[in-house]
């Protein structure tokens, strides 16, 4: 693999597929010590309770009990370990093109007492049998991949009949122009926020390896979605049922709002106290969300997209 140029601490755009995992590879090696936190990711109830909650909105129905399944992307192991910890799955398989993420997956899993097998693996091209898998799924990854179609050929392909698909956590095209607002106006009272909370100023790159590969975070998104472009890859690859859902709209705001100001600040600097207020507000938001919005509004409009789709079985 041909890693791309850069200078100084600007990153050339990507221009092929395989620049656009290399970087990605880069990116993601360089922040995967720090990915939990700076993401805010709970390895506890709170956070099991959203990962079901994604399952249950996917399939429409409490999630049932998987043999064996396969995380795509599955970075620290977001979904994996919280499906373990449930008792959905029996035996879990985590890929992710980064070594870096795969070491701090395996860390993750030792600390909580669960067993994955993991390997290091693009999802285009997956080293597993065909039918191996009863579920294959995945969060905020399908927006980092190049050839859509080629890694819906492989999930289809390595599925066994009536295994299920589910992807969560997907930026909509629409989602991503309105969270601009939001992170913006964020960006303009970050001066004021910071003097009120006495937090110094942020260093660059602190929580994603460093200044360097800072300047690649924004080049490892290259995707943002209406709904058809992630219904028709599911369809060309031959699933017999594609459904694309949509959710978090005030909770996109509310939360893009609070994480573009805590961004500006040392995070050692921000206390407890406004992190308790943003992350209890912003589940008070997607509760909204849930009860009020999503499934009443188009899909499109929300922030994050969801697919499930399920291989036919006589497949």
């Amino acid at each position: 693999m041909t890693p791309f140029p850069t200078s100084g601490s600007a990153a050339a755009e990507p221009d092929t597929a395989e620049q656009i995992r290399d970087v990605n590879t880069r990116y993601h090696d360089g922040a995967a010590e720090h990915y939990d936190a700076k993401w805010g990711i709970d390895w506890g109830e709170v956070g099991r309770d959203q990962v079901l909650q994604k399952i249950h909105k996917l399939l429409g129905r409490p999630a049932p009990v998987f043999g064996d399944a396969l995380e795509i992307g599955a970075g620290t192991g977001y979904f994996t370990l919280h499906l373990l910890q449930a008792g959905l799955i029996e035996r879990a398989t985590a890929t992710d093109i980064s070594p870096g993420m795969i070491a701090a997956l395996e860390r993750n899993a030792e600390t909580l007492g669960l067993d994955v097998t993991t390997a290091v693996a693009g999802a285009e091209e997956l080293p597993f049998p065909d039918e191996s898998f009863d579920l294959v799924c995945g969060h905020a990854i399908l927006h980092h991949i190049p050839d859509l179609e080629r890694a819906f050929a492989e999930f289809h392909r390595v599925l066994r009949p009536g295994g299920v698909v589910l992807f969560a956590g997907e930026p909509s095209r629409n989602g991503d122009k309105l969270a601009a607002i939001p992170k913006g106006a964020a960006l303009r009272v970050a001066p004021i926020w910071r003097r009120l909370m006495q937090a110094g100023p942020a260093v660059i790159g602190q929580d994603d390896g460093g200044e360097e590969n800072h300047a690649l975070e924004h080049l490892v998104d290259v995707h943002a979605f209406v709904p058809a472009e992630l219904r028709g890859p599911a369809e060309a690859a031959g699933f017999a049922t594609v459904d694309v859902q949509g959710e978090e709209l005030a909770a996109n705001w509310f939360g893009w709002f609070n994480r573009a100001m805590e961004s500006t600040a040392d995070p050692d600097d921000i206390p407890w106290s406004w992190r308790r207020y943003a992350f209890r507000g912003y589940l008070l938001f997607q509760q909204l969300d849930r009860r009020l919005l999503e499934g009443r509004l188009p899909a499109g409009v929300f922030y994050n997209l969801m697919v499930v789709a399920r291989k036919a079985a006589g497949a």
